[in-house]
Parts: C-alpha cells; structure tokens; sequence
C-alpha cells in the first residue's frame, strides 16, 4: 500500500511538471524569441523534476521539453530552426542531428540534474548549496550540449546563416554560452533554490501526514 501511495505521488508529480512545461513552452515566458535562436525557461521545471522525482523523471520531462521546442521550431522557425526541427532539415543525416540537439540534448538536462542531485545529497550538502548548484549546472548542461551539439554537427550551416567564415563559429558559439548561457543559468540557480526548498518541504510534509 505504501509503495502504490509512493507511485501514485511520482506519477502526480511528473504529470504536473509536465503540465507546467507545457504551459511555459506555449506562454513568451518559455521560449524568448531572440533574433537568431530561441532563449528558454522551461528547462527549470526539468531540473526541479529531476531534482523532487529522480533522474528518469527528468529525462520524461526533458524529453517534453525537447518535443516542446521541435513543435515552437517547425511552427515559428528562426534563422537556426533547422538544427531543432526535423521538418526543417535538408536531409536524413539532419533529422538525425535535429532529433538530438531537439530532443537528445533536452533528456540529458534531467538525467545530469538528477544524478547531480543524488551525488550532492549523499555527500549531504546542504540545499542552500545543493540546489543553486544542480539549477545553475542543469541549465548550463542544457546551454553547453544544444551549442557544442550545434558546432560539432553544423558549423558549417551555422557559419552560413551568420553569414561567417567557418573559423569564426567557434568563438560565436562561446559567445551564445557565456552571453545567454551564463545568465539563464544564474536564473535557473535562483528560481531552483527559492522554488525547490518550497516543494521540498511540501513534499516531506504530504509524506510525513
């Protein structure tokens, strides 16, 4: 009985992250429209899910994450829809790649974050500490595999869209991370530790009554 009860708490929980995932994906606040790519928020409910359910939620939820960004890509392309949209790719090879840097990418935020969590709570860190942390590395993880996805499997069609030489697509590349990446991640660092700590004790308390 107890374990049922654990299970139906699991499956409530992620069906509610997903829900706000989806929400966010389809509201400006999810998916910022910038002049080249899309800036994103909803990679903080996967980090809070990985963190509150374990690292296999997180990757479910990245995954809706991922299937949320392949959908805003087709629908409302950008100058670099293609890397993320496989309706928008020019061969099989880059549906392929789109999928990952999509879909791939976004699974890896929640599997990192959830196995980030679990090593941080066994050393017993404290959640002023732990949560900031695993916020701030999630999102980095969601910045640093979508670009260095994009550099290593299309410098080329990145370099032409920019309207670049090729050598010149690693340095705009660190730019987005450490221009966009940096600040999303310090974000993703404050909203996980005021919002985490909340559910956290939420959740410790529905389990103790």
């Amino acid at each position: 009985m107890k374990e049922k009860k654990k299970d139906t708490r699991w499956l409530a929980g992620v069906a509610m992250m997903t829900a706000v995932i989806i929400l966010l994906a389809n509201t400006p606040l999810g998916m910022i429209q910038l002049p080249v790519i899309k800036a994103t928020t909803v990679h903080i409910p996967v980090i809070l899910g990985s963190i509150l359910f374990g690292p296999l939620a997180g990757a479910f939820l990245g995954f809706v994450f991922g299937i949320c960004s392949l959908i805003s890509n087709t629908m409302a392309p950008t100058l670099l829809s293609f890397a993320f949209s496989p309706f928008l790719a020019a061969d099989f090879s880059g549906v392929l790649k789109a999928l990952w840097i999509s879909v791939g990418c976004r699974m890896m935020i929640g599997i990192l974050s959830g196995w980030i969590w679990i090593g941080l709570t066994r050393l017993r860190t404290s959640q002023w500490i732990a949560l900031p942390l695993t916020g701030f590395l999630g999102s980095m993880t969601n910045t640093v595999f979508v670009m260095g996805s994009i550099y290593l499997l299309l410098a080329r069609e990145y370099a032409e869209i920019r309207n670049v030489g090729l050598s010149a697509v690693f340095g705009l590349i660190m730019a987005t991370i450490t221009g966009s990446g940096i600040p999303e991640a310090i974000a993703a660092a404050v909203l996980v530790l005021a919002v985490g700590k909340a559910l956290i004790a939420f959740m410790h308390r529905t389990n103790v009554s």
